[in-house]
C-alpha cells in the first residue's frame, strides 16, 4: 500500500519550499508535495478549503506578520491543521514564544538540526491520520504548574481525548507551562491524573474563564484507559492508546511497531524510532504511519517499511 496516494499537500509559504523537501527526508519518503503560496492570504484560503493537513510558515511573508497568520490560521476554520513555523537568526528573540502562544504546533529556528525537523514533520504528518475522538466535556480540574511548587489552578475541562483537553481556568498561565493535573469525568468519582503542557491559549472559550489547550505528556494506565473507554463509548478498550507489538533493530536505530488500531476504513500503525544507544521502551520519536485493510497486513508492511528504509 501506498500512503502517499491521494495525500494532501503540504501548504508553504514564507520560505524556499524547496529546502524543505532538501531538509526533510521523511517528505521524500511520503511523497508529500509542496505546495509554495506567495503570500499568507493565499495560504489561509487554500488551507481553509481543506487543501492540506501540515501549514509550514516562514518569516518572510509580505502581508503580515508571521505571528499574524499564525493566528489568523487557528481562528479561520483550519482546526484539523498542524502548523510548523521555521524562522531564521535574524528573527525576533521571542518570536518561537509568541508563535507558539499564537498556536503553532512547533517553532524551529536556523540553522536547523536536520534530525530535529525530520522528528517534527513526521510528528506532524502522522497527527492528523490519527484515529482522534474528542468530545464535550465538562469536568473539575485542579491543576499546578510544576515550575511553582506549591502553586495551584482550578478550571473546568470543555472537551477531552486522548491526546489532550480543552481548559477553561480562571486563572493566567503564562509561558505555557508544564502541568500536573486532577480531573474528574462526568459522573466519575475518583480523579483522574495527567502530565500535561499549555501549548496555545484558546480564544474560543468566553469570559469570564480564560482557555488553554493542553497537551497530555504521560497518562498513567487508569487515566488513560478511562479516557479511552469515555471517547469511545465503551468500544474498542484502549484502541486509542497502542501498545508496541514489536522491536526492530536496523543498524544504529531501533524501531518500535505499534499495534494497529482501527480507522474508518482498515487499520493503521505507527512506527517510532529511536537510536540505539539511546533507546528506551516505549520513548521512541514518531517516525511513520502506515495503513492496511487488516490487521496482519498493516503488522506486514510496517515490518516491510522497516527493512527497505531502516
Amino acid at each position: 500500500m501506498e500512503l502517499s496516494r491521494a495525500m494532501p499537500p503540504v501548504l508553504a509559504a514564507g520560505l524556499d519550499s524547496r529546502s524543505l523537501l532538501l531538509e526533510s527526508p521523511v517528505l521524500r519518503r511520503t511523497g508529500h508535495i509542496v505546495e509554495e503560496k506567495a503570500t499568507a492570504r493565499a495560504l489561509l484560503e487554500a488551507a481553509s478549503q481543506g487543501r492540506t493537513r501540515l501549514v509550514v510558515l516562514g518569516s518572510l511573508l509580505p502581508d503580515m506578520t508571521l505571528v499574524e497568520a499564525v493566528r489568523r490560521l487557528r481562528i479561520a476554520r483550519t482546526r484539523h491543521v498542524s502548523i510548523l513555523a521555521l524562522v531564521t537568526f535574524e528573527d525576533p528573540p521571542d518570536i518561537e514564544r509568541l508563535a507558539l502562544a499564537a498556536g503553532a504546533n512547533a517553532v524551529l529556528r536556523r540553522p536547523l538540526d536536520p534530525a530535529r525537523l525530520d522528528l517534527w514533520m513526521a510528528k506532524l504528518l502522522s497527527v492528523p491520520r490519527r484515529v482522534e475522538a474528542r468530545i464535550p466535556v465538562q469536568g473539575q480540574v485542579i491543576g499546578s504548574p510544576r515550575t511553582t511548587p506549591g502553586g495551584h489552578f482550578f478550571g473546568l475541562s470543555r472537551n477531552l481525548s486522548i491526546n489532550g483537553m480543552l481548559l477553561a481556568s480562571p486563572t493566567p498561565l503564562s509561558d505555557h507551562p508544564e502541568v500536573e493535573l486532577e480531573f474528574t469525568l462526568p459522573e466519575g468519582a475518583t480523579f483522574l491524573r495527567a502530565l500535561g503542557r499549555v501549548v496555545r491559549d484558546a480564544g474560543e472559550i468566553a469570559w469570564p474563564y480564560l482557555g488553554y489547550g493542553v497537551e497530555f505528556l504521560f497518562l498513567p494506565p487508569d487515566s488513560l484507559e478511562a479516557i479511552a473507554r469515555l471517547v469511545t463509548g465503551g468500544r474498542l478498550l484502549g484502541a486509542q492508546a497502542p501498545k508496541i507489538h514489536s522491536t526492530l533493530r536496523r543498524e544504529a536505530w531501533i524501531y518500535e511497531i505499534l499495534e494497529p488500531v482501527p480507522l474508518s476504513e482498515g487499520w493503521q500503525s505507527e512506527i517510532r524510532r529511536a537510536p540505539r544507544n539511546e533507546w528506551r521502551p516505549g520513548h521512541s520519536g514518531p517516525f511513520y504511519v502506515v495503513e492496511g485493510s487488516s490487521q496482519e497486513e498493516t503488522l506486514a508492511e510496517a515490518r516491510a517499511f522497516v527493512h527497505r528504509h531502516g
